[in-house]
């Protein structure tokens, strides 16, 4: 965790803070595209993948790699064994995430502070974003990561 505001604050999926956060129940509403990352074994057994708000994750061998139907060039990787809990096939390469996903306000966890940004520790690599542009998810073994506010207004609903 960082304290000085000129330097993000790190948070980490074991960070304390987490339990103190007021998570809410969230499902995704939109089908996605999924290709799995298979490489050929004489090819690099990893890829860089950029995300749309700037952040570079990295892909390993199995995992499956994610975008929306309408928007295919924005791709994020997920763990291959995460995928198989929580997504759903609903057609050839096309996918539905079938489990909760747990979302704050990312700037509920700096006091607030819409303007301070926020380096989030995800499975795929950290991910540095403004928290006032962003909730924090959290999945079903604890990992996390950013969600664009946006993103989250336009593909998820309250789970009851």
């Amino acid at each position: 965790m960082s304290d000085d505001l000129a330097t993000p604050f790190e948070l980490r999926p074991d960070d304390p803070i987490l339990e103190k956060l007021s998570f809410k129940p969230y499902r995704n509403a939109m089908l996605r595209r999924v290709v799995p990352f298979l490489p050929q074994p004489d090819e690099p057994q990893t890829c860089e993948v950029k995300t749309p708000w700037g952040s570079v994750l990295t892909a390993k061998k199995g995992d499956m790699l994610i975008s929306e139907l309408d928007a295919p060039q924005y791709v994020w990787p997920i763990d291959a064994g995460i995928f198989d809990e929580t997504y759903m096939m609903t057609g050839p390469g096309v996918c539905i995430k079938r489990a909760v996903t747990w979302i704050v306000p990312l700037e509920d966890v700096v006091g607030g502070d819409v303007e301070r940004m926020v380096t989030v520790y995800t499975l795929e690599g950290p991910e540095t974003v403004r928290a006032g542009d962003f909730f924090l998810a959290k999945g079903g073994r604890g990992e996390i990561w950013p969600y664009l506010k946006e993103k989250v207004a336009k593909t998820m609903r309250p789970a009851e």
